[in-house]
């Protein structure tokens, strides 16, 4: 059997944490919400965004409070029959936070594009966040529906630092929640 000479087996070495230390943003991340999920919040759940929601029972804290790096886990429905997975960049007041997601609007007329800080609007009767309302680019605010949501779930890990930017928009989360879109009565 040939023996692989050790220098080069050290140049691979040297070669992957030299890929690894110059990978690009998670922000440049093109692909499902899932893997981008799973990178930002440290949550190792694999599998259908809807089906994180059981798979985190007995491993991490589900709750129905967001707080920064948790996953919100979108319940599987018609217009998302894989469900959808988010995390929260910043809790901006009671209903509204800020995600940062994979897979969702539209960029360059194609998805799969990650998002920073974008607007979740807490819709649920009982202010609960059962229900949401998610910022939209294709048409620059709140999209029309309305979608159920299961959760937060907490992770163990340290989220990513690119999960939110240094001067998030506070003022255009509220406004984006609480201003209404051409007569369309706001949410209380």
């Amino acid at each position: 059997m040939k023996r692989i000479p050790q220098t080069l087996l050290t140049l691979a070495i040297a070669a992957a944490a030299a890929a690894s230390a110059n990978a690009s943003s998670l922000l440049d991340y093109v692909g499902q919400c899932v893997p981008f999920a799973r990178a930002a919040s440290g949550i190792q759940i694999y599998g259908n965004a809807w089906t994180w929601w059981e798979q985190a029972d007995g491993k991490y804290e589900r709750t129905h409070k967001p707080k920064e790096g948790a996953v919100i886990v979108f319940e599987k429905t018609k217009r998302l029959p894989m469900g959808h997975v988010a995390v929260v960049s910043r809790v901006v007041e009671k209903r509204v936070v800020m995600l940062t997601h994979a897979n969702w609007s539209r960029q360059n007329g194609e998805r799969g594009h990650a998002e920073q800080d974008v607007t979740l609007f807490d819709v649920s009767p009982g202010n609960d966040w059962s229900d949401v309302k998610v910022w939209y680019k294709d048409v620059d605010g709140l999209g029309g529906g309305i979608y159920p949501v299961y959760g937060f779930i907490y992770g163990h890990a340290h989220a990513a630092p690119e999960l939110t930017s240094r001067n998030p928009d506070y003022v255009g989360a509220l406004i984006d929640a609480y201003v209404p879109v051409s007569g369309e009565p706001i949410a209380r």
